[in-house]
């Protein structure tokens, strides 16, 4: 029993330190000032776990037809391109340098399966200035995205600028129908 209260009076006593930490604002929450190493581990690691776990029931649908490619092609250039980057562009330091974490580069593999990334493009990512498109976009749209985030690292940028070539419209095109509430999903 002492020793159930000593464990107790020591969780107490931490649990006071930490918020006096939290409220004295200990935790500095600038986008310029990195996490020490295991702040980045805590997190990094919460991140991953929560995606596996949200993403683990998701039933991932063909992704290796063109047209769901190339439509994704589309979505990628207008919504992702400034952020992920693409074959043969340059990050806009103005821009990225200001965004802690750094989005991941797409045009090299990334360690997440479809059904990862179809959640995460979903769902969005908090405190990373990733947004949740699932908000604004249907779930066939999201797929497409998938589709061409997994074809993205094999293509050079000949091959993306011509699968890209005509986004603006494609994606304006889309957005019109939308909004008159054409949804032939």
């Amino acid at each position: 029993m002492k020793t159930l209260k000593s464990l107790v009076l020591l969780l107490m006593i931490a649990a006071a330190l930490g918020l006096g930490w939290l409220y004295g604002g200990g935790f500095n929450a600038a986008a310029d000032a990195p996490h020490s190493k295991p702040v980045y581990w805590l997190f990094a690691t919460a991140r991953t776990q929560s995606i596996k776990v949200r993403a683990s029931g998701i039933s991932v649908p063909p992704l290796d037809d063109p047209q769901k490619i190339a439509a994704g092609a589309a979505e990628y250039s207008e919504m992702c391109e400034g952020c992920h980057l693409a074959p043969g562009k340059k990050a806009d330091e103005d821009f990225l340098g200001g965004l802690y974490p750094r989005p991941p580069q797409l045009t090299k593999p990334v360690n997440a399966n479809a059904a990862e990334l179809f959640w995460i493009v979903k769902h969005g990512i908090k405190m990373s200035a990733m947004p949740a498109w699932g908000l604004s976009h249907d779930d066939a749209t999201l797929w497409n995205i998938v589709a061409f985030v997994q074809k993205l690292p094999t293509l050079n940028a000949e091959q993306y600028a011509a699968l890209t070539a005509h986004a603006a419209e494609t994606h304006a095109g889309e957005h019109a129908a939308d909004a008159h509430g054409d949804h032939s999903d």
